[in-house]
């Protein structure tokens, strides 16, 4: 069993931000996906001018499932790679309509006891709205991708444990985590 924490949730949700503080509290390193991502999709032929294409011509949902295999490969590699520390995914790691992809995710994520959902809100709806007011941009002004991840079923299989941020400090999000994880 893995003692690593691994934070997930929507974009913006502050996993970045109590991921720094649960791995300072903890003298843990942090790794964020989001700094490592693009060198993982590279390795299995990410191709950056073909998910620019898809981006201009498709849209931003083309571009997102363009992502999903390079982000089920970056989980299991991040995983494989890393241990001892505290782990942010971004937002679409843990997001899967393909069954397969899914399976492969949450089959890398099984030993680990600590996998936390960030969300604002256990009202979804409010979620969505928070979530919002942190993001000023809706790529491509089509379906909100955020609302997607907050609403789909895939963060919320995976994780173990879920905390709710809305009126508490980044710090406080951090001690109810320690307060919640068996470490």
């Amino acid at each position: 069993m893995k003692s690593d924490i691994i934070l997930i949730g929507p974009i913006s949700a502050g996993k970045s931000t109590v991921g720094a503080l649960l791995a300072d509290r903890l003298g843990l390193p942090q790794c964020s996906m989001d700094s490592l991502r693009w060198d993982y999709y590279k390795e299995i032929g990410y191709d950056e001018e073909l998910a620019k294409h898809k981006r201009e011509t498709e849209g931003f949902s083309s571009l997102l499932q363009y992502w999903k295999p390079f982000e089920a490969y970056a989980v299991e590699r991040l995983l494989s790679e890393h241990e001892q520390c505290v782990i942010d995914f971004g937002a679409g790691h843990s997001v899967y309509e393909d069954v397969a992809l899914f399976q492969r995710v949450q089959q890398a994520l099984a030993p680990y006891p600590n996998v936390v959902l960030v969300l604002p809100s256990p009202d979804l709806d409010e979620s969505v709205q928070i979530l919002n007011e942190r993001n000023e941009y809706v790529p491509d002004g089509k379906p909100n991708v955020n609302e997607h991840f907050v609403r789909h079923s895939s963060n919320y299989e995976l994780a173990k444990f879920t905390v709710y941020t809305k009126g508490k400090t980044p710090s406080e999000t951090c001690d109810e985590i320690l307060y919640l994880i068996p470490i």
